[in-house]
């Protein structure tokens, strides 16, 4: 079994990866993420016993972890506001824009609604992959992933999104 469990591993470490980096935003953070994963999955009692099983038992694994060390942070330390983007660091680039709105969007979204976007759309995974990872039927997950798509179109088009602050000041012309 703990050769499954390897295999798997090696398989999906990059989309793994991936995936605890939407979740974190961090990519120390996120490698953090997938090795305690890991070491969960591997001295796990009761891993799947289906190979194919084994992928959405890892995603199931890194997003529970998430959400773990999530709340513990959340009763240990208060929340800081965000520091404002440096505007000098990158030059108005229409794709960078859209990138920073689509992200506003997401924090935007209720859990369920961004965790499924992340993996379906962001991850590449299949519904019944999707549904395992989650534990939901694969209706559910079809349903929430298209009312994450209209949130986010909502949450992107409408008065949702805020600019960021730049840092410069507004001095006259």
């Amino acid at each position: 079994m703990r050769r499954v469990i390897e295999q798997s591993l090696r398989r999906n470490w990059s989309r793994l990866f991936g995936y605890a980096m939407r979740l974190s935003g961090d990519r120390d953070s996120a490698g953090d993420l997938v090795q305690t994963s890991a070491l969960k999955a591997l001295s796990s009692d009761s891993p799947p016993r289906e190979t194919k099983a084994t992928q959405a038992w890892l995603f199931r694994i890194v997003r529970n972890t998430w959400i773990d060390e999530h709340r513990r942070a959340l009763v240990r330390q208060p929340v800081e506001p965000a520091e404002p983007i440096d505007a000098t660091l990158w030059s108005y680039d229409d794709g960078l824009i859209a990138e920073i709105t689509v992200r506003q969007g997401m924090a935007r979204l209720a859990p369920d609604h961004r965790t499924v976007i992340e993996m379906i759309d962001l991850q590449g995974m299949r519904y019944a992959d999707a549904a395992a990872a989650l534990g939901v039927p694969v209706g559910t997950v079809m349903s929430r992933l298209s009312r994450a798509r209209l949130a986010l179109l909502e949450a992107i088009e409408g008065d949702n999104v805020r600019p960021i602050v730049s840092g410069r000041s507004n001095a006259k012309r």
